[in-house]
């Protein structure tokens, strides 16, 4: 259900997670499919122009700079004497793309440099094969259905529909899938999907993460190093979100998005199915950080890191991830700090 801002894979044979099936929603004005859970909530998700599923991505949301087209051929080279986050006209980053930075901080630099070489990517057989057994999965617990999106505000406001949609769920101690994630990390605005979230047999909120590989082995260090520092900020993220952390001015200045815009009426209908009454984005965010102050979900409580063949689709193996904050916040910043323009990117293993 969600793209991410050019979240990227990696080059290790793995396919990243759901956000992968995000690269092409860089653009407005597309079918936003959703996915409904069997217990009758929807979770919205985004067609491309091929009728392939893909996450409505945040990133796409703002990372035009003023004035210039969308498409990345048609964009002035950006200007080097800016930090990457004004030279790539970013206003906040995807969880996938901090996680390529552990890999190589020059690979996700050539990714905005050189755009095409991601949309190869992106058509290889190992994405493919990947993408399809996510599909499976979510297959299993949603439908599909398309909601029309016709603005920015639409696109974000599906985005909060799929998470106000999955509280419930989780509130009765029931399995989601591709739940979003997003907030305020260290000065910058970071968002994500979760794969899995279920309750173990001892009540623990447990996040599971599939990554599906080329080779029938679990993945060597480097690779892993990678994989979970996603899961932490997820963990993050969603415990910050349940704590009622996420501020209004947090969204709307960081995604550049208007309060008082009208939403469409394709996210309206959705909306009252619902049964949800709102007509402009500011409402539905009102109410999204009422809902999330007030739902008492659990902080995640365990980590675990599930590998999946992608030849045969059979199960490789699980790894649990520990989480300290205080370690992964030093991490974090260490990470950010190419984006704030205080070094340059290093080069990959």
């Amino acid at each position: 259900m969600n793209a991410s801002a050019a979240e990227l894979s990696d080059d290790w044979g793995d396919i990243s997670d759901a956000e992968l099936l995000n690269m092409q929603s860089e653009y407005l004005g597309t079918a936003l499919p959703l996915p409904l859970a069997d217990s009758g909530s929807k979770v919205a998700k985004e067609l491309d122009s091929t009728g392939k599923r893909v996450e409505p991505k945040m990133a796409a949301v703002c990372a035009e700079e003023p004035g210039h087209s969308a498409s990345p051929r048609k964009r002035r080279r950006p200007g080097l004497g800016r930090n990457p986050m004004e030279r790539f006209w970013r206003t906040h980053l995807s969880v996938t793309e901090v996680c390529g930075q552990t890999w190589c901080e020059l690979q996700v630099a050539y990714g905005y440099e050189l755009p095409h070489v991601g949309r190869i990517k992106e058509e290889s057989a190992e994405v493919k094969i990947g993408a399809s057994i996510h599909l499976i999965r979510e297959l299993e617990v949603h439908k599909v259905v398309e909601v029309q999106v016709l603005s920015r505000e639409d696109r974000q406001a599906v985005t909060f529909l799929n998470l106000l949609s999955m509280i419930p769920p989780l509130q009765a101690g029931n399995l989601v899938r591709e739940l979003p994630v997003f907030g305020l990390l260290e000065g910058v605005f970071l968002a994500g999907v979760i794969d899995e979230l279920h309750y173990s047999e001892k009540g623990e909120l447990v996040l599971n993460e599939l990554k599906t590989r080329r080779d029938n082995a679990l993945p060597g260090p480097a690779q892993v190093k990678g994989h979970s520092l996603q899961v932490r900020l997820y963990k993050l993220l969603f415990d910050s979100l349940v704590r009622g952390d996420l501020k209004r001015d947090h969204v709307i200045t960081h995604l550049r998005l208007r309060p008082g815009r009208a939403l469409g009426a394709g996210v309206l209908e959705h909306a009252g199915k619902l049964s949800i009454q709102v007509s402009t984005f500011g409402e539905l965010l009102d109410l999204l950080l009422m809902n999330l102050s007030y739902c008492e979900l659990p902080p995640i409580d365990r980590l675990s890191l599930e590998y999946c063949h992608q030849g045969s689709a059979m199960h490789i193996g699980t790894q649990d991830v520990p989480f300290a904050e205080p370690q992964l916040r030093v991490e974090l910043r260490n990470y950010l700090s190419y984006w704030s323009g205080h070094r340059e990117p290093r080069r990959g293993h």
